[in-house]
Order: C-alpha cells, then structure tokens, then sequence
C-alpha cells in the first residue's frame, strides 16, 4: 500500500537531533551510574590456575596463603536491550495544539533510546501501524539517529498494529528486556498482550494524550470522524477514547509501569522524574 508521507514536527535534523540529545541527558541526570561501564564486572570466586589463564587475572593473596596459584573469577553483567515500540497510527498524528502526540512521541523515543546507549543497553526501534517499519538492535548512535530522522515522517492513513506487534515481539525474545510502549492506546485489545509481557520483561507504557482527549469523554454527544476509518461519527463523549481509570487498574495488574503524557503541557521534567525513580532500566537491569 502506498502512503503519502507527511514531517511530524517544523524543526530541520540539526534541531531535532539537538533537542533529542538534549533530552536524553535530562533523563541520564542524577540516574545511577551504569553497570556496564568501567570493568562491568563484579568478583565471584578463585580457583586453581589453568594453562591458558591470563597472568593479570592471579589472586595473588590466595595464591601466597596456599602456595598454589589461583586466578579470580569475575560476573559480568549482562546488557538489558531496550525495544522501543512507537505507534505510527494515524489517531496518534491528529492534534488539537501545534505538537501531536506522534511528533511528541518520536522526541520522546529519541532521548530514551540515546539515554539507553549511555548504559550500553542496545536499541531497538519498531512501528506500531501498517508499515513495516522494525530497525534491530544496534549500539550505534548514528544508525539509531537515522532511524529517528526517517520516523518523523508519517502518514494520517495509517491503522494501529499495536496489539499484533506485541504478539510478535513476546516469542522473539530470549533473554529479559525493556520494552517501552510508545502510544495513545486507542487498541484496547494490546492491554493483554502488553500485561503477558509484563510478566516476564520489564515493560514501560507511555501514555500520549491529546489535551482535547482529556476532556471530551464529560461532554455530550459529539459529531466527529474516525482517524484511522474516515468513518462518521456521532456518539456521547463518555463513549469515546478509553477509560483511563481502567486502563491504569489493567497496567498496573499487569506490572506494566505507566506515564501519561499530554502533548500541551512540558513533559521533559516529569519523564526525568519518572525514569529515575525506576533508575532507567528498571526492575532486573543489575
């Protein structure tokens, strides 16, 4: 299918990649330090030397005491990657101000994804909508900054793949990892598949809010369009969108952490606030 493809945001790359970086240090300010950098290794035992074991790795001590030589042996710490999945759905393009959520959430995935890269934790990158659009993990920064540039286009047809992507995702993944969820989450039915996650990974849920969202479901009966249908419309606000009251109770069942973020108001201060209260990468990232 061929989509006409629009830019999320006003700003050239040199601007969009400042502000990304700019973000990512915020959320790496006054965060633990990495385990994986310096010698990301932690003493666990000696034993007897081997032919072949290196000189510098000798326990000295151990080796005086029982006059045969001994060598240290060292855990490493394993790296946590981190899949970022953005929606790409054409309800996350549709704005009431001058950022929508989608050009919000392309700069969010940007500075998690550079403040990832400051803890040698490898990134991926998916879209959650028609387009196939899956980059695998990768340590480089300029690959990852390519990646952005090409999000920041998008297309108003496109539909939510949400809950799919998260089904595909579960079984791909061998060893325990961050996976953050970048949506609106107008897919009610990702909710399970994002909870199974839950249960096994550490699992973020980014909540991209729309300020005429946060309102409209006290209103009355309002006339409007389906974004990623075209179909018309004509239902009372408590109908549309999603009950946040339950879909906090469902994430929070499911150990899934969540944020919401409304695309009207700052939000580079509240994700620093949230990531470090859960350190970055989370639960099980040491």
């Amino acid at each position: 299918m061929d989509y006409q493809l629009e830019k999320s945001d006003p700003l050239d790359s040199r601007q969009f990649e400042i502000a990304v970086k700019s973000l990512a240090d915020s959320l790496s300010y006054g965060t633990d330090a990495s385990p994986f950098l310096g010698s990301g290794t932690e003493y666990v035992q000696s034993r007897q030397y081997h032919p072949g074991d290196p000189i510098r790795s000798i326990d000295w001590r151990i080796t005086a005491r029982t006059g045969k030589y001994h060598v240290k042996e060292f855990e490493t710490p394993k790296r946590m990657p981190c899949y970022l999945l953005l929606d790409t759905s054409a309800s996350m393009t549709v704005s009431s101000v001058k950022q929508s959520k989608y050009s919000a959430g392309v700069f969010i995935a940007g500075g998690i994804a550079f403040a990832c890269l400051d803890r040698i934790s490898p990134v991926s990158l998916l879209g959650v909508g028609d387009r196939d659009i899956h980059f695998p993990t990768s340590l480089s920064r300029g690959k990852i900054m390519q990646w952005l540039h090409k999000l920041r286009t998008y297309s108003y047809r496109e539909k939510t793949q949400l809950e799919q992507r998260l089904r595909e995702l579960g079984p791909l993944l061998i060893n325990k990892s961050l996976i953050i969820v970048i949506s609106d989450f107008h897919d009610p039915e990702a909710i399970t598949p994002l909870k199974q996650l839950g249960q096994q990974h550490d699992v973020v849920a980014i909540q991209m809010i729309d300020p005429l969202e946060a309102g409209i479901r006290g209103a009355g009966f309002v006339r409007g369009r389906e974004a990623e249908t075209g179909r018309q419309i004509t239902t009372r606000g408590r109908n549309l969108g999603i009950d946040q009251d339950v879909l906090d109770q469902e994430l929070r069942r499911g150990r899934v952490d969540h944020i919401s973020v409304q695309t009207d108001q700052p939000f580079a201060y509240r994700l620093r606030h949230f990531f470090k209260s859960r350190s970055l990468l989370g639960r099980g990232a040491r």
